[in-house]
């Protein structure tokens, strides 16, 4: 994703050798090129790079992959997988973009959120019997 469009600057950043986890949150544009293990929560954009291993739970807005993730993932605006991205998650989000070469294995919603309860249709006209 591109951080001019989000209208978002570099938060954080979590290079390529280095390990981390647990719990991350922050507020703005964050990139994971090293590994992290845990709970991502945030209301902002989360970019995972090539080198990029996340395993566990993320809960964005919008999630930029070209790195690996496994787990599961809800974005509230939209999902990028770009080419090389290796997803082993659920995903739940209502725009997904994907890149030829990446791979998903698991289950995808996407779409707008689905109501509680189906619509429902009205009786069908009876036929007259001969």
């Amino acid at each position: 994703m591109n951080v001019k469009k989000s209208g978002g600057s570099l938060n954080g950043f979590l290079d390529r050798g280095a390990r981390l986890e647990g719990t991350l949150s922050f507020d703005d544009v964050f990139r994971i090129d090293g590994q992290f293990k845990g709970t991502i929560a945030s209301e902002a954009e989360l970019v995972i790079g090539e080198g990029g291993v996340v395993e566990g739970d993320v809960r964005v807005a919008r999630l930029a992959v070209s790195g690996t993730i496994k787990g599961s993932v809800h974005a509230k605006e939209r999902v990028e997988l770009h080419a090389g991205a290796r997803v082993f998650a659920d995903i739940h989000t209502p725009i997904l973009v994907v890149e030829e070469g990446a791979v998903i294995q698991g289950p995808v919603e996407s779409g707008p959120p689905r109501s509680e309860e189906p619509a429902k249709r009205p009786p069908a006209p009876e036929t007259p019997r001969n």
